[in-house]
């Protein structure tokens, strides 16, 4: 067999679970000597352990472990552990059988990532009870401030959020280096059953605000989330006329990521002030939606009215958002009827 393809046939098997082939490969006649020849994989140096725990194969992992005595312990450049692959892979019974057998329920690789965080990524219960009756600690937080209960937030999961409540029932007051707590994230993400829930079970303060100064209510509006936003205002008093850092109030982030249903919501349903002015820059929500999508005036390039005249948008999506913000607060006719401007979307 050529150099260099004896590893490639170990990997192949590893990750195909072919364990009765992996056996023949390794058997001690075919002089085969693993501890003298670390085989690393890929641009981080992964194990045939790390695969096997990657891609579950629990025959396998314990193949490798106790017939030839691989260590539980290694870890590629990213000091990622077998343990760390199968708790993102939401492998259980890899799982269980590497803490079974001592693995470090809280090994940190990369950016302080424990396998909780990492099982936190997805839907795995399973996992995540596993980690934890094995003493996987909660409340550790990564580089960035986040712990699991943040992590999971992000992924919307309620399952995951009420255990983990359940067993670390403090887990909910944390917020991460930039001041972003839990609510913001699953308001961010439009993880409507995760934000109910923190309503439900959590205490977070009203308008809690991050290091720019954007609460979970803006972050609703600014991705889209209406339904979030509705349920921020009527369960937790939500203020729909916050301002961030430099003024800016929900309607003028809206009107950047030319969110058209929040922008009508707030305006025609809320009677927020279209015309109303960031502090900091003066700008209203017109400036915010024509400032960032800005194209040269060319030639007869049909542009819409008001700002857009000068500016020009992007796409037909901010060349709405434009239309939206000048129309409500000027309640004029413009050179588009609303059909028009639906037709231009198409």
């Amino acid at each position: 067999m050529a150099e260099g393809e004896k590893p490639r046939r170990l990997l192949r098997l590893v990750q195909e679970g072919r364990l009765d082939l992996l056996r023949d490969e390794l058997h001690p006649d075919n002089d085969v000597n693993l501890e003298a020849q670390p085989w690393r994989y890929g641009r981080l140096g992964d194990t045939l352990l790390h695969h096997a725990a990657r891609y579950g194969h629990r025959d396998v992992l314990t193949f490798l472990v106790e017939d030839l005595g691989m260590d539980i312990e290694v870890f590629n450049s990213d000091y990622k552990r077998p343990l760390h692959e199968a708790a993102s892979m939401g492998h259980e019974e890899c799982v269980s059988f590497l803490l079974e057998r001592g693995a470090s329920v809280d090994c940190l690789k990369k950016a302080d990532w424990t396998p909780l965080m990492m099982a936190c990524t997805r839907k795995n219960l399973e996992v995540i009870k596993a980690l934890v009756e094995h003493g996987a600690n909660p409340l550790l937080k990564n580089k960035d401030g986040w712990n699991c209960f943040h992590i999971a937030s992000r992924e919307g999961h309620p399952q995951v959020l009420r255990y983990l409540l359940d067993v670390s029932p403090c887990s909910w007051d944390t917020e991460s280096t930039i001041k972003r707590t839990p609510l913001h994230t699953a308001a961010m993400h439009g993880c409507s059953d995760a934000v109910e829930l923190l309503l439900e079970r959590c205490h977070y303060k009203p308008d809690s605000r991050d290091k720019c100064g954007v609460t979970p209510f803006m972050d609703a509006v600014q991705n889209g989330h209406v339904s979030i936003a509705q349920l921020l205002l009527e369960k937790h008093q939500a203020c729909s006329s916050a301002m961030d850092a430099l003024g800016a109030q929900a309607l003028h982030r809206a009107a950047v990521t030319a969110q058209d249903e929040a922008i009508q919501f707030l305006v025609s349903e809320l009677g927020v002030d279209v015309n109303e002015r960031g502090t900091a820059l003066q700008l209203t929500a017109l400036h915010y939606a024509a400032k960032l999508y800005m194209l040269p005036v060319l030639g007869n390039t049909r542009m819409l009215h008001g700002s857009c005249s000068a500016l020009g948008c992007r796409t037909p999506r901010m060349a709405r958002a434009c239309w939206l913000c000048s129309s409500q607060g000027s309640r004029t006719s413009s050179r588009f009827s609303r059909k028009q401007i639906a037709a231009r979307e198409m």
